[in-house]
């Protein structure tokens, strides 16, 4: 047994198949991999690494088995589930994962390949676990596998509370140990047992209030935007020599090192290194967005940005339009015990529909460029997208996230 000290849990014990797999190079590259992709820019504290969160997982399933009295063979698969079910993240975390998912049409959680071959395969059947079935729980299928991957897994209750703790921002913070405790199963399905609702409601508010906070904050996303047009630019240069495949492989300082030496990505880099980053062009609510704009695919996406490019007067390079995806709340399907029946949250709390209204009216679609460009690309944009924005443009406009009305092109 190997006792490791943690920021968050204190004192966690690794044993059995665990201990072994912890010197495995593919759990140690996680070291390399930053939790929380660029929003160290925005939260200098926030250096955590998706290795210290693995941990995590690994603690807080191992007390939720030993809740749900999960012993043998089956317990050792879900322990090594939850330590590895990050060992597919590519670098940065999830900032570049719809980018290599386009090429390879592999998430994160698909690590069946991963999990057969080297030294994890080694150690998962020296151990008489069969790596397949691992990976099956890391994608989170079958009963076992909602306790890794689900609506109540163990993966969220520890990084809500972890990036709390390294952002030092107070949302994320939840009674991880009596979510635990609560846990049961009710014909194969995972749930909170009577009298959690309340519970429930603290895991989807967290998850609501860190979502703009950290997750989704400003410049967070601008990084991210940047970073992702970097990678795309890593890909696309012939003298990179560098794949989705590859690049999935590689950890944060591989990263930065290929975008260094790539002429291609060379002024990116240097923005990224010193925080010399694109600013919003335009900033615009859901309802002032076209249908369609928000469900366009990445070409549609990439077309859209040339034409404002020139319609700017602009390099396609120094453009960049982030359109997330429309909002939605996992979290409202968490099932609870409610006088002896299963309920979904959503059908049981009215906080689900208050939130859901505050994740619309947080939604925004960015169009980012260089400062000197703002003003063109801006009007650009407007006209490009068809956005429903009233009034005059702007040239001075807060930045928080309270900020209103002629706030959609930002100076």
């Amino acid at each position: 047994m190997k006792t490791i000290k943690d920021s968050v849990h204190d004192h966690i014990q690794v044993d059995g198949v665990a201990r072994d797999l912890l010197d495995a190079p593919e759990l140690q590259r996680l070291r390399s991999i930053s939790q929380l992709g660029t929003v160290s820019l925005v939260y200098p504290s926030a250096n955590h690494t998706r290795f210290e969160h693995s941990l995590g997982v690994y603690h807080l399933a191992c007390e939720a088995l030993e809740h749900l009295a999960v012993e043998g063979q089956r317990a050792e698969r879900v322990r090594a589930a939850a330590i590895l079910h990050d060992v597919g993240h590519g670098p940065f975390s999830h900032n570049l994962e719809s980018l290599t998912y386009r090429r390879t049409g592999r998430y994160h959680d698909d690590v069946h390949g991963l999990l057969a071959n080297g030294a994890v395969g080694d150690v998962l059947r020296d151990h008489d676990l069969e790596p397949d079935r691992v990976a099956d729980l890391v994608a989170g299928e079958g009963r076992f596998g909602q306790l890794v991957s689900g609506e109540l897994d163990v993966d969220r209750m520890d990084y809500l509370v972890r990036d709390a703790h390294h952002t030092g921002v107070p949302y994320g913070t939840i009674d991880h140990g009596r979510l635990v405790r609560e846990l049961t199963f009710v014909d194969g399905e995972l749930v909170l047992d009577e009298g959690n609702v309340q519970t429930a409601e603290s895991l989807l508010v967290a998850r609501a209030l860190m979502n703009p906070t950290v997750y989704s904050h400003g410049v967070a996303r601008i990084s991210k935007a940047m970073l992702r047009r970097a990678g795309e630019r890593l890909l696309n240069a012939p003298a990179a020599d560098v794949d989705a495949e590859v690049l999935q492989r590689m950890d944060d300082h591989d990263l930065i090192a290929a975008l260094r030496s790539c002429e291609a990505t060379a002024e990116f880099s240097r923005r990224l290194d010193q925080r010399d980053l694109f600013k919003r062009a335009v900033w615009a609510e859901i309802d002032d967005v076209p249908g369609g704009i928000i469900e366009a695919d990445h070409g549609t996406i990439r077309e859209f940005e040339r034409e404002i490019a020139d319609r700017a007067s602009a390099d396609p390079a120094r453009v960049i339009l982030d359109v997330p995806s429309r909002p939605s709340m996992a979290e409202s399907t968490t099932r609870v015990m409610v006088t002896g029946d299963v309920r979904r949250l959503g059908q049981q709390s009215p906080l689900v529909g208050a939130l859901r209204a505050a994740q619309y009216s947080q939604w925004r679609l960015g169009v980012y460029s260089p400062p000197a460009l703002r003003d063109r690309v801006g009007r650009a944009a407007v006209d490009v997208l068809g956005l429903d924005i009233d009034g005059a443009l702007v040239s001075e406009v807060r930045d928080g996230p309270d900020t209103t009305l002629d706030q959609f092109v930002d100076r």
